[in-house]
């Protein structure tokens, strides 16, 4: 499915009935990235997952791909599909971009559910490797990215099919898309401030391998947040969701059944 907006192709995928929950993917993956939650929704859920600008079947559009830029598409999607709020989620890069959309509009918020993410911005050494990847991708594609993120982003116990289906899907990025995205990470503001003031209720939910966003981390993400729950979940690295599917589509279900 998709939708115009400002003149560009914004696609997305959407399954199951209810309360809308928009969940927003990880780098550099698409929105096929939450299939086992696609495949499975929470009962009372509708799943809105959009490919991020230049992603999967989105239009590329000019400049940086900025967490806000990335926030006011989902936010003009809400508005194309006539939803006033929603619960609204993501995966690591999806997380941020959640944050950044919570900071543009938290009147459209009514829940946040943040996966294997955290709201400090890059240091300077991490703007610098952002910036030495975006090169790479402008010059060779994403090959020469592809076997260091698997590593990172999955861990060592990921089933072989979920390790064949991430390569696949990161393999399948536009590089300018993924250039411009990871610029835009290096870009990302501090979002504590903004999460300190969430009175909402928020599910923060990791691996427990993740070696990108520590359950440290992730916990002390949650203790921002009022009506926070952190969940870690044993076994799992950076993309919980694909890695445990059961466990996270549990948590989800919980969660979402909670909100009113």
């Amino acid at each position: 499915m998709n939708v115009r907006i400002d003149g560009f192709n914004l696609a997305y995928r959407s399954s199951g009935s209810g309360q809308p929950v928009l969940l927003l993917h990880a780098f550099p993956l698409t929105s096929e990235g939450f299939w086992p939650q696609l495949d499975a929704p929470p009962a009372g859920a509708r799943l809105i997952c959009p490919d991020h600008r230049g992603f999967g079947s989105s239009s590329l559009r000019p400049g940086v791909s900025t967490m806000e830029a990335l926030a006011n598409d989902a936010l003009k999607l809400l508005d194309a599909l006539k939803i006033d709020q929603a619960i609204v989620g993501g995966v690591s890069m999806g997380g941020y971009a959640a944050m950044a959309l919570t900071r543009l509009d938290p009147s459209r918020v009514k829940a946040l559910i943040l996966m294997d993410t955290h709201p400090l911005p890059d240091d300077a050494a991490g703007r610098e490797k952002r910036e030495a990847v975006a090169k790479d991708f402008e010059k060779n594609g994403m090959g020469n990215f592809v076997p260091g993120a698997l590593e990172s982003l999955l861990a060592k116990t990921a089933k072989p099919y979920v390790r064949a289906r991430v390569d696949g899907i990161m393999r399948s990025v536009n590089p300018l898309a993924a250039a411009a995205a990871s610029r835009g990470m290096a870009a990302r503001d501090d979002s504590r401030e903004i999460l300190g003031r969430f009175t909402g209720p928020a599910l923060v939910l990791g691996g427990a391998e993740d070696a990108l966003s520590s359950p440290q981390r992730m916990g002390e993400m949650a203790a921002l947040m009022p009506k926070a729950r952190h969940v870690v979940i044993a076994g799992a690295g950076h993309l919980a969701n694909l890695e445990a599917p059961q466990e996270v589509n549990a948590a989800l279900a919980e969660f979402i059944a909670g909100v009113q």
